[in-house]
């Protein structure tokens, strides 16, 4: 795995969404979605939430990168609010 670039915040970032897609199975199995309407202009179910607020967050990351001076943290921290906002109301 020489060919990759696996650095810390790397390996955390895709442990903590693989533990988030476990987490999302079990709690499907245990308690099946019912799609609904929130704010977003869609009806979703929560797998949708969830690729929503990921792809939200993707491209918060790169706001933050490309325009401003602002370090990562404060992307992340901004993603992790936004994701738990999509993902309860949204």
């Amino acid at each position: 795995m020489e060919w990759m670039a696996w650095t810390l915040p790397t390996a955390l970032f895709f442990v903590a969404v693989g533990v988030l897609l476990s987490c999302m199975t079990v709690f499907e199995l245990r308690r099946p979605c019912v799609e609904r309407r929130g704010f977003l202009p869609l009806v979703t179910s929560r797998g949708d939430r969830l690729f929503i607020g990921l792809l939200a967050s993707a491209y918060l990351h790169l706001a933050v990168i490309g325009a401003s001076d602002w370090p990562l943290w404060v992307a992340s921290l901004l993603s992790l609010a936004w994701l738990v906002v999509v993902l309860r109301w949204g």
